[in-house]
């Protein structure tokens, strides 16, 4: 089973950053022994008097927050271009998990900001946390997945581990266009794979129709108040054809909950 003993959050210092930060003190608790490490990110040299603010700035936030875990949060501070910075901090430190605040877009499908290009090219998971969003443990989860075979079930997991952590159910949904019939004869292929990774935390396979994709995995979270919503993103398939990773911006972008892209 997947575990998580580091958590990383780029951090500016803004309000998303603050959230995300916030979510990931709730997300660790009081007693795990998960270690937030905080990355401020500056595109020129960083003079020694403003790291010594920096750290001082994130100390005393720190301490204006309620939970305390039992690892204290530290903050370093890196330079150049903020997705690839991230990714190689994240690869340095054998980092398990990025948490990134986000702003969330409801204009353009095509826009891209900075956390959709994050979990489009990170190799680990990624949690984006939209501000504003209800913060809480998750308790309700939703995993949407597509009538594809799941190419890499050992990702799930991560997702048990969180699953397990919070005692947590994991509600499958799969949004069909067409026949029901047709969508749930290619999804059989999947009930094993995630009895066995997502054991009894699993709780069932929901399937819905719209025409629209997005608006029924949203209109899903609103109906059936999920915490924490979990996608398996395509742009890294193998054995089918990779997608350009549509869905995973779009939801990065427009969902109302944290977003877990599981890779």
């Amino acid at each position: 089973m997947s575990s998580i003993s580091k958590i990383l959050i780029p951090f500016d210092f803004t309000e998303p950053a603050i959230s995300a930060l916030e979510y990931g003190l709730q997300f660790v608790g009081y007693e795990r022994p998960i270690a937030i490490e905080a990355l401020y990110v500056s595109k020129v040299p960083t003079a020694p008097q403003d790291v010594k603010e920096i750290k001082e700035d994130f100390a005393k936030l720190l301490g204006s927050m309620k939970i305390k875990p039992k690892i204290a949060p530290t903050i370093v501070i890196g330079q150049g271009a903020l997705v690839p910075t991230i990714l190689e901090e994240r690869k340095a430190q054998n980092i398990e998990l990025i948490l990134m605040g986000t702003l969330g877009d409801i204009s353009a499908d095509e826009h891209v900001t900075n956390a959709s290009k994050l979990v489009l090219q990170a190799d680990c998971p990624v949690i984006t946390v939209p501000y504003g969003a209800k913060l809480q443990v998750p308790k309700k989860i939703a995993l949407v997945l597509g009538k594809e075979e799941i190419e890499h079930p050992k990702l799930l997991g991560l997702l048990l581990h969180i699953a397990r952590s919070f005692n947590a159910k994991v509600h499958v949904l799969t949004i069909y266009k067409d026949s029901i019939y047709d969508e749930k004869v290619v999804v059989e292929s999947n009930e094993e794979t995630l009895e066995y990774y997502l054991e009894h935390f699993y709780a069932e396979h929901n399937f819905e129709q719209n025409d629209d994709i997005e608006e029924g995995i949203l209109q899903y979270i609103k109906d059936k108040k999920i915490d924490l919503l979990a996608i398996l993103p395509r742009n890294h398939a193998d054995r089918s054809s990779p997608s350009e990773g549509r869905l995973t911006k779009i939801l990065t972008l427009h969902a109302t909950v944290p977003v877990l892209t599981l890779d």
